[in-house]
Protein backbone atom coordinates (compact mmCIF):
# COMPACT_ATOMS: atom_id res chain seq x y z
CA UNK A 1 0.00 0.00 0.00
CA UNK A 2 1.39 3.10 -1.01
CA UNK A 3 1.60 5.85 1.88
CA UNK A 4 2.70 9.72 1.46
CA UNK A 5 3.21 11.58 4.47
CA UNK A 6 4.16 15.53 4.35
CA UNK A 7 5.88 17.01 7.08
CA UNK A 8 7.51 20.48 7.72
CA UNK A 9 4.53 22.57 7.26
CA UNK A 10 3.83 25.49 9.84
CA UNK A 11 3.93 29.44 10.70
CA UNK A 12 6.28 31.70 9.01
CA UNK A 13 6.49 35.02 8.82
CA UNK A 14 6.60 37.11 4.83
CA UNK A 15 10.32 36.53 3.80
CA UNK A 16 11.15 33.56 5.88
CA UNK A 17 11.78 30.14 4.94
CA UNK A 18 10.56 26.11 5.29
CA UNK A 19 11.35 23.26 3.97
CA UNK A 20 8.55 20.32 3.38
CA UNK A 21 9.10 16.61 3.23
CA UNK A 22 7.23 14.03 1.81
CA UNK A 23 8.42 10.28 3.18
CA UNK A 24 6.82 7.53 0.63
CA UNK A 25 6.49 4.34 1.83
CA UNK A 26 5.23 1.31 -0.65
CA UNK A 27 6.00 0.14 -4.04
CA UNK A 28 4.56 2.57 -6.63
CA UNK A 29 4.64 0.65 -9.85
CA UNK A 30 6.24 2.56 -13.49
CA UNK A 31 6.43 5.94 -11.09
CA UNK A 32 7.04 8.85 -13.56
CA UNK A 33 7.29 11.14 -11.25
CA UNK A 34 6.86 13.27 -7.84
CA UNK A 35 5.25 16.17 -7.10
CA UNK A 36 3.90 19.25 -4.99
CA UNK A 37 0.55 20.61 -4.81
CA UNK A 38 -1.76 23.25 -2.98
CA UNK A 39 -4.49 24.05 -2.18
CA UNK A 40 -6.64 26.81 -0.28
CA UNK A 41 -10.16 26.89 0.61
CA UNK A 42 -12.88 27.57 -2.45
CA UNK A 43 -10.13 27.07 -4.29
CA UNK A 44 -8.89 24.28 -6.84
CA UNK A 45 -6.11 22.44 -6.06
CA UNK A 46 -2.70 23.78 -8.26
CA UNK A 47 0.86 22.47 -9.25
CA UNK A 48 3.57 23.64 -7.27
CA UNK A 49 6.56 21.60 -8.37
CA UNK A 50 6.93 18.42 -10.03
CA UNK A 51 10.24 16.22 -10.82
CA UNK A 52 10.01 13.57 -13.21
CA UNK A 53 11.98 10.17 -13.08
CA UNK A 54 14.63 11.63 -15.37
CA UNK A 55 15.36 14.37 -12.61
CA UNK A 56 13.60 17.36 -15.14
CA UNK A 57 11.59 19.96 -12.72
CA UNK A 58 8.72 21.95 -13.63
CA UNK A 59 7.49 24.93 -11.35
CA UNK A 60 4.28 26.93 -11.41
CA UNK A 61 5.34 30.23 -12.53
CA UNK A 62 4.35 32.11 -8.91
CA UNK A 63 7.35 30.43 -7.03
CA UNK A 64 9.95 29.92 -9.51
CA UNK A 65 13.04 31.11 -8.16
CA UNK A 66 11.57 30.48 -4.66
CA UNK A 67 11.07 27.06 -4.55
CA UNK A 68 13.30 23.96 -5.36
CA UNK A 69 12.23 20.54 -5.45
CA UNK A 70 14.06 18.30 -4.70
CA UNK A 71 14.10 14.08 -3.99
CA UNK A 72 16.37 11.05 -2.33
CA UNK A 73 15.98 8.51 -3.67
CA UNK A 74 17.89 6.34 -1.84
CA UNK A 75 15.03 7.54 0.93
CA UNK A 76 12.34 7.77 -0.84
CA UNK A 77 11.90 11.14 0.53
CA UNK A 78 10.65 14.53 -1.36
CA UNK A 79 11.27 17.66 -0.48
CA UNK A 80 10.47 21.53 -1.22
CA UNK A 81 12.63 24.43 -0.45
CA UNK A 82 10.25 27.39 0.00
CA UNK A 83 12.26 30.70 0.25
CA UNK A 84 10.98 34.73 0.49
CA UNK A 85 7.83 33.28 1.63
CA UNK A 86 4.43 35.20 0.47
CA UNK A 87 1.24 35.73 2.04
CA UNK A 88 -0.27 34.28 -0.94
CA UNK A 89 1.60 30.90 -0.47
CA UNK A 90 -0.42 30.31 2.13
CA UNK A 91 -2.26 26.70 1.41
CA UNK A 92 -2.51 23.31 1.86
CA UNK A 93 0.63 21.47 0.44
CA UNK A 94 0.35 18.10 -1.01
CA UNK A 95 2.53 15.71 -2.12
CA UNK A 96 1.79 13.13 -4.89
CA UNK A 97 3.10 10.03 -7.08
CA UNK A 98 2.47 9.63 -10.69
CA UNK A 99 2.54 6.44 -12.63
CA UNK A 100 2.42 5.97 -16.16
CA UNK A 101 -1.29 4.99 -17.49
CA UNK A 102 -1.92 3.49 -20.86
CA UNK A 103 -5.56 4.51 -21.01
CA UNK A 104 -7.13 6.45 -22.82
CA UNK A 105 -3.77 7.62 -23.87
CA UNK A 106 -0.01 7.25 -22.36
CA UNK A 107 0.24 9.97 -19.74
CA UNK A 108 1.62 10.25 -16.31
CA UNK A 109 -0.81 10.69 -13.71
CA UNK A 110 -0.79 11.84 -10.23
CA UNK A 111 -2.62 8.84 -8.73
CA UNK A 112 -1.64 8.85 -5.31
CA UNK A 113 -1.77 11.78 -2.64
CA UNK A 114 -0.35 12.79 0.79
CA UNK A 115 -3.17 14.42 3.47
CA UNK A 116 -1.70 17.81 3.32
CA UNK A 117 0.31 19.80 5.54
CA UNK A 118 -0.39 23.58 6.07
CA UNK A 119 1.77 26.34 5.58
CA UNK A 120 0.45 29.92 6.86
CA UNK A 121 2.42 32.70 6.19
CA UNK A 122 1.58 36.26 7.66
CA UNK A 123 2.07 39.50 5.87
Amino acid sequence: QVQLVESGGGSVQAGGSLKLSCAASGYILRRCGMGWYRQTAGKERELVSTIRSDGSTNYADSVKGRFTISQDNAENTLYLQMNSLKFEDTAVYYCAAATWEDQPTIRCNYKYWGQGTQVTVSS
